[in-house]
């Protein structure tokens, strides 16, 4: 999968097997909270689990219906979130009667956007794929489960999470918010690197075209680029390696801190990302080291700065 992708039967095609692996997540989710209520006679959840569901799976776009999510670009999506803050309350405590006119937030952005605007994606192997989606299924089984009838389901329950529960839940709101546009930042970064690779690529096609033509000749491009490595500069980028890991701890701690911290579910989603990623990013620092030398990759921690 991805950098350490290897030759194989049994891979998928990297966007096909991104899509099918992390979609099924939140639309489990979707199901499970328009379904298990009533099974427990809970007739309206609380503000604070449909703002959390929101987190997981829906944000109000001010864009039409027939414009699907992969064809947004980058500065619509920023603006979009952007917009939030100021909404969020109003929009997802109306949630579900506005449903026609919201689209996916953390998970539009992870499973529906981000396969499409990659440049190119790696191919996935089918255990990686059959792994990755039995995770996505049991954490939103776990998490809509809570959201939906085994967490908090009343104001009062709500405030018994803790002191200072608004407040901590406002906190994590923006701690996940914090995470969710460096996310996306970094990983823009890293597409931008393969965007300017792939533009040049074409130049250089066009001009090689031009001169063929002008000696009689003909020559065939490649077509484009595939795959295309380079060390990345730019915001965290500059310290380590794999901030895009990083924000994403982030943004689901932030998750944690507004569910309370009794919310099992959510301090096993974020364990579970961190013991999985972790050894990911140790990995691919050596695949930079082994590819662009030590030199290059100069002081660079690999995730955690000061650790590693």
């Amino acid at each position: 999968m991805g950098k350490t992708s290897v030759a194989s039967r049994l891979n998928i095609p990297g966007r096909i097997a991104w899509f099918t692996m992390e979609c099924p997540g939140f639309l489990t989710l979707l199901y499970i909270m328009k379904t298990l209520p009533a099974k427990y006679g809970i007739t309206d959840l609380p503000w604070q689990n449909k703002v959390l569901a929101g987190l997981f799976v829906r944000i109000p776009l001010t864009f039409s219906p027939p414009c699907f999510p992969f064809l947004l670009r980058g500065t619509q999506i920023v603006w979009t979130l952007g917009k939030f803050p100021s909404c969020w309350c109003n929009e997802l405590t109306e949630w579900p009667r506005n449903c026609q006119i919201k689209q996916v937030l953390h998970y539009t952005y992870r499973a529906v956007l981000f396969p499409f605007l990659q440049p190119s994606m790696s191919p996935i192997h089918v255990s990686v794929w059959a792994l990755a989606l039995s995770f996505q299924l049991c954490n939103a089984t776990s998490i809509g489960s809570w959201l939906a009838a085994y967490g908090p389901t009343t104001a009062a329950a709500w405030d018994s999470t803790g002191p200072w529960a608004t407040a901590r839940f406002v906190l994590g709101i923006s701690v996940f918010y914090l995470g969710l546009s460096g996310n996306f930042f970094h990983d823009e970064e890293l597409r931008e690197i393969r965007r300017r690779k792939a533009k040049a690529a074409r130049v250089a096609e066009k001009e090689d075209a031009t001169a063929d033509r002008k000696e009689g000749g003909r020559k065939e491009g490649d077509g484009g680029v595939e795959k295309h490595y380079a060390l990345p500069e730019a915001g965290f980028f500059r310290f380590m390696l794999y901030p895009h890991y990083l924000c994403e701890w982030v943004e689901w701690a932030g998750f944690w801190i507004a569910a309370g911290w009794g919310c099992v579910p959510a301090r096993a989603f974020l364990v579970n990302e961190v013991v999985t990623m972790a050894p990911r990013a140790v990995r691919g620092k050596w695949w930079y080291i082994e590819r662009f030398g030590e030199e290059k990759v100069g002081k660079k921690w690999a995730i955690l700065p000061g650790v590693y």
